[in-house]
């Protein structure tokens, strides 16, 4: 895989967050921003973004999302194959809970 491949394939995933976030955001916003980790301004930004606006900004070759596995902790209750996956998976949203929000900065 070339550069360009890889350029272009960032502003497909860039374009897809951007949609999925703005549909989540008016789906359920509450819900929304704390799934994707925003703050209520970032939330207002995406939120208020035109169709012409987000292909702009998903043109960048910058990856605009982020993992929010930061935290050992996180990433081995995601992954972990224990019996309860429910418990599991209420456990790393606890701890996503506690994790500052992403804000305009």
């Amino acid at each position: 895989m070339d550069g360009s491949e890889v350029v272009n394939e960032i502003k497909e995933v860039n374009l897809s967050y951007l949609l999925l976030a703005q549909r989540l955001l008016r789906e359920d916003r509450a819900t929304a921003m704390f799934r994707l980790g925003l703050s209520r301004e970032l939330a207002d930004v995406i939120a208020s973004l035109t169709l012409s606006q987000v292909v702009k900004l998903a043109a960048s070759s910058l990856l605009l999302c982020r993992f929010r596995f930061d935290d050992h902790t996180i990433l081995s209750s995601l992954t972990h194959s224990g019996k309860d996956h429910a418990l599991q998976q209420a456990h790393a949203a606890i701890l996503l809970a506690g994790q500052p929000v992403e804000g305009i900065r």
